[in-house]
């Protein structure tokens, strides 16, 4: 008897097959790792695919050279016969139809969750050509874990996820190829070849960026006023009065006119509560994003690659879940015991293993599939992101088994010539589980100095602040994930990826939210003249759908008839009124083009300095060209955005220009600027380097602007921004 093991990823593979034998040896075709091993007196071998190596095609779309739409006739092909970015997924295609041969029996080891379960049934029924197979679950890569999952393997696939995970894929082919297809068609028939996309789940996804955007545009700020009292006794404290935002002007002024003179509050009231502050609970993969994002910046799609690497190196359990829940059969004391080998960890999981009893704080979240994130306790060494995530996650799971925290707040209530102030302090009295999730804490003390009821307090200063209300906070990436997960659209695996989509097609830009004249225009078209596929509800319905289709697999083809009828509906409305969409959309695509590459008003005559791309590079020049003949030279690479903004010193327009985010500045784009050139006060010219003590600093510059330099360069490399 031979059986072949099928596992999603070259790394799983690896770690699976050296579980059952750590005799495994490992072969290899053209490049392509697989594993043959004994077990049990049969030969297994162990082989993977590269994610998914099939993929949702046109039939007969070489007669479709036209680009028709709507288009329903579909098969399921592999992905490099589809597209050439797919090359590689070839020889691991190769790699499993030879063992196929070979096998009589098959086990799909693939991850345990709607994807994974399509990825296997694919290569069971078109490269296996089988009806069915066993099948693996697990939730970690630990030896001991594989080794139960290969003993205790289903005897079937997980069906109903098959299903629901082939019906996903249809449904997003169905929306995204036809929608796409009829807003490209449209903005041809408007004069300018672009590809433009939209689907089941992005529509909506943009349209909640953008009614956000047009609600920050339809913000006006309304003025208030804020009065502090500068108390002290002992340090100095604010206290604000009572009504905190002040709307009418004349009643602030008057109320700061009546007690501006006062050097004495009177404490008429102080109020002292303790309360607990449970402690977190287990990650699930929106809130490992959410706080990812929130501490280190990192995207949302890029902390779901870390941590799928994460996985398949066996240091923590599977990361696509949406359970907030770790269930005892993951063994919370070994867990620990493994932690406690490493020094950062030892004195944490120490002290949790002297515990009598160990009772996670699980939130209300389940997956069927998958428990919450965790740390498996193997230990390897890890370096930047991988490291930071990693520790992220381990200091999550300590905290949810430690005792809640105790927070103590005082609130005082002091009276001025009858106007009322209040001022509040807090400061953490037990730190439960808060000194397990250090340095992740997100607290402040703000204590106050003992005071008492009817105590008099000096009053060093009284102003009154004039301030404005603040529009609607944009979205970020990592909250986007979490409106999308609470209004139930997409999937915990798919959410990040429709954000990196938007950005990438030009609707969205920039880390906080900004959305683009493109897919403002784009939403508003949609809304206009495709209102069904901007509506959240359907697509929120058709997610239950699938749903149950996990407990219904017949409902498959009623929810596909449904999509079919939707869209082709949709459509035909759509082409009625092509042209005019088309016009729509090539005049915002214009207006966002300009928006990115025209700098300004050219200073020698009435045209315009444009960004453009030439043999040797981008550069700026006049839109008169060739009567004016200005151009300037600009850095062939990183940030160059147009600004509203001109130079004081030349007139010419000022840029944003850097090599990323962080050095990225405005600054003029005349490189004769006799700004640029000016004396800076307090120059450190001629100092001595901080760095090798030897050289001094002179001046130095480049096409990012003026710096101070070692003299001893290149032997020594410190440089120093200008402040």
């Amino acid at each position: 008897m031979t059986e072949l093991i099928i596992t999603e990823k070259p790394k799983t593979a690896q770690k699976i097959a050296l579980a059952l034998n750590p005799k495994a040896k490992k072969l290899s075709e053209k490049g392509i790792p697989y594993y043959e091993l004994e077990l049990n007196g049969k030969k297994v071998y162990v082989a993977s695919a590269v994610g998914h190596i099939f993929t949702l095609k046109e039939k007969d779309k070489e007669k479709n050279k036209e680009r028709k739409f709507p288009v329903f006739d579909i098969e399921w092909k592999p992905s490099y016969e589809v597209s050439k970015s797919s090359d590689y997924t070839k020889k691991y295609y190769n790699v499993l139809k030879k063992l196929s041969k070979k096998a009589e029996e098959f086990t799909v080891a693939t991850d345990f969750d709607v994807e994974g379960e399509v990825i296997g049934y694919n290569i069971i029924r078109y490269i296996a050509e089988k009806p069915d197979a066993y099948r693996m679950k697990f939730s970690t890569l630990t030896k001991n874990e594989l080794q139960k999952a290969y003993e205790n393997k289903l005897k079937s696939l997980n069906w109903p996820s098959a299903y629901a995970g082939e019906t996903r894929h249809i449904l997003d082919w169905f929306y995204g190829i036809n929608l796409s297809r009829a807003l490209s068609s449209a903005v041809k028939k408007g004069g300018l070849f672009k590809i433009l996309s939209t689907g089941r789940v992005q529509a909506p996804a943009l349209k909640i960026v953008a009614d956000k955007e047009l609600e920050i545009r339809a913000f006006k700020p309304k003025k208030y006023y804020e009065i502090k009292l500068l108390l002290h006794k002992q340090k100095d404290f604010e206290a604000i009065h009572e009504e905190e935002r002040i709307f009418e002007e004349e009643k602030a002024k008057k109320i700061y006119e009546k007690i501006k003179e006062e050097k004495k509050a009177i404490v008429i009231e102080k109020k002292s509560v303790k309360s607990k502050i449970n402690p977190p609970v287990p990650f699930d993969l929106t809130t490992l994003q959410s706080e990812a994002y929130s501490l280190f910046k990192i995207k949302p799609s890029k902390t779901l690659e870390i941590a799928q690497e994460l996985y398949v190196s066996g240091l923590i359990s599977y990361p696509r879940t949406s359970s907030q829940q770790l269930p005892e059969s993951i063994n919370y004391k070994g867990i620990l015991k493994q932690l406690k080998e490493n020094e950062e960890y030892k004195n944490l999981a120490e002290e949790l293993l002297k515990e009598k009893t160990l009772k996670p704080n699980n939130g209300k979240k389940t997956d069927p599939a998958h428990p919450a994130i965790y740390p498996t306790g193997l230990k390897q060494k890890l370096e930047g992101y991988e490291k930071k995530l990693y520790d992220l996650i381990v200091k999550r799971f300590l905290s949810t088994f430690s005792k809640p925290a105790i927070k103590e707040t005082v609130t005082i209530k002091l009276e001025v010539k009858e106007e009322k102030f209040k001022a509040k302090g807090s400061t953490i009295l037990e730190e439960g589980w808060m000194k397990f999730y250090k340095p992740y804490v997100k607290r402040k003390d703000e204590l106050l100095p003992i005071i008492e009821e009817k105590e008099e307090i000096q009053i060093k200063k009284t102003k009154i602040e004039e301030k404005e209300t603040q529009p609607p906070k944009r979205y970020t990436p990592a909250s986007l994930v979490k409106e999308l997960e609470k209004r139930g659209l997409g999937t915990k695996a798919t959410r990040s990826s429709i954000i990196e989509t938007l950005y990438e097609r030009g609707y969205i830009k920039g880390e906080s939210i900004e959305v683009t004249e493109l897919g403002l225009e784009t939403i508003k078209i949609l809304e206009k003249y495709l209102p069904e596929i901007v509506d959240e509800n359907l697509t929120r319905q058709f997610e239950k759908e699938m749903e149950e289709i996990s407990n219904n697999p017949k409902k498959q083809k009623e929810v596909l008839e449904k999509a079919k009828k939707v869209i082709t509906s949709v459509l035909e409305k759509f082409k009625t009124q092509e042209k005019t969409i088309g016009k729509e959309l090539v005049e915002s695509l214009r207006k966002e083009e300009r928006k990115n590459t025209v700098f300004g008003k050219c200073p020698k005559d009435d045209g315009e300095l444009i960004l453009k791309k030439g043999k040797y590079g981008r550069f700026i020049a006049c839109s008169n060209y060739p009567e004016c003949t200005v151009t300037i030279n600009v850095p062939n690479k990183g940030i160059l955005k147009p600004t509203e903004k001109t130079c004081e010193y030349c007139g010419y327009p000022i840029a944003i220009i850097g090599n990323n985010k962080k050095n990225a500045k405005e600054m003029c784009i005349n490189p004769n600027c006799p700004g640029k050139n000016k004396k800076v006060e307090n120059s450190k010219e001629g100092t001595l380097c901080p760095k090798c003590k030897k050289g001094k600093l002179v001046l130095r510059k480049s096409s990012y602007g003026s710096f101070y330099g070692c003299s001893n360069y290149p032997k020594c490399k410190y440089t120093e921004k200008i402040q």
